[in-house]
């Protein structure tokens, strides 16, 4: 599978599981994993999952507006680099995000998130 259907494949269920069932998203991250979430340092699976569950919204729409990725060093991982709109239920206007995903491959032929750094664009 070339990089760009994998980072697609990545993002889109990232995303869909990220609107639907947050805590699911426990098991593409490890403990090494980090998360920097509006310049707030999170480490490891566990710490990663209560910060995105704990976000002041339940209800959310990611609409995804440009996915670019490259090969990341010898082991075969991979950068990919998100931009889309998030519509918060009960909320007029979405808002804008930039997201990084460092991708790993597992032993067991899929990819885990060594690193993660999401922002807000606010214009």
């Amino acid at each position: 599978m070339n990089p760009d259907d994998v980072a697609k494949a990545f993002v889109e269920h990232y995303y869909s599981t990220f609107d639907s069932n947050r805590a699911a998203l426990a098991n593409l991250y490890q403990d090494g994993s980090m998360l920097t979430f509006e310049g707030q340092k999170i480490q490891g699976a566990q710490n990663i999952v209560a910060k995105l569950t704990s976000l002041p919204f339940q209800q959310c729409k990611h609409a995804i507006t440009t996915v670019d990725c490259q090969p990341s060093g010898p082991a075969g991982g991979m950068l990919v680099f998100v931009s889309g709109n998030l519509q918060l239920v009960g909320e007029q206007h979405a808002l804008k995000f930039s997201q990084m995903f460092h991708l790993i491959p597992t032993p067991q032929g899929s990819f885990y998130v060594l690193n993660d750094i999401f922002r807000l664009n606010y214009s």
